[in-house]
C-alpha cells in the first residue's frame, strides 16, 4: 500500500497494519498518522518529508474481515 491508500483505508474506517497485527497504522488526534506498537510505542508513518513511508509499501495491509461472520 501506498501513502494515499493507507490515509484512505483509515478514513474508510479500515485497520490498517504494519508487518503484523502488532503493529497498527493509526490517525491520533493530532491528524498525525502513526505506526502504533501494541504495547503503546509509536513511530511516524512517514520520513520528515511526509512522503517516504517508514517501511516498504507491500509491507503494509489492510484487515481482512470475514463478512460471513
Amino acid at each position: 500500500m501506498n501513502l494515499t491508500e493507507i490515509k484512505q483505508a483509515i478514513a474508510e474506517g479500515k485497520r490498517v497494519f504494519w508487518k503484523t497485527p502488532g503493529y497498527e497504522v493509526i490517525k491520533d488526534d493530532l491528524g498525525q498518522y502513526l505506526i502504533k506498537h501494541y504495547r503503546g510505542d509509536c513511530i511516524d508513518l512517514t520520513w520528515r518529508d511526509r512522503a517516504t513511508l517508514n517501511g516498504k509499501p507491500e509491507e503494509f495491509f489492510v484487515e481482512e474481515v470475514d463478512e460471513k461472520l
